[in-house]
């Protein structure tokens, strides 16, 4: 069964760093990319970033660029979220969906399956 289990999320000052983890199972790393989203109370939807570990693709929102970096170790099939130099505007639940197709690309949320239950982030002085 398909699964991406999101975790690392926390309580952190605004200016510091946090790193989240999706571990997966049950598909290929190489085949489907793997995003970041990222959801506020009261607002929509925003694609933050996402991964093809097969090819080392990534996208990222402009919001979040030279901020957050994607990586993935596909022999721990976990992909990885850097975050760094976190602003108030960034808390958020943050999931981890794959794409629903192989070889996708982008940040269209309309594209990806399986979200999970997500990890808060608070940023918090």
């Amino acid at each position: 069964q398909v699964q991406l289990v999101e975790s690392g999320g926390g309580l952190v000052q605004p200016g510091g760093s946090l790193r989240l983890s999706c571990a997966t199972s049950e598909f290929s790393l190489d085949d489907y990319a793997v995003g970041w989203f990222r959801q506020a109370p009261g607002k929509e939807r925003e694609g933050v970033s996402s991964i093809m570990a097969g090819t080392g693709f990534t996208s990222y929102a402009d919001s979040v660029k030279g901020r957050f970096t994607i990586s993935a170790d596909k022999a721990k099939s976990t992909v990885y979220r850097q975050m760094n130099s976190l602003k108030p505007e960034d808390p958020c639940v943050y999931y981890c969906p794959k794409s629903a197709a192989e070889w996708q690309y982008g940040l269209d949320g309309r594209n990806f399956e399986y979200w999970g239950q997500g990890t808060q982030v608070t940023v918090s002085s």
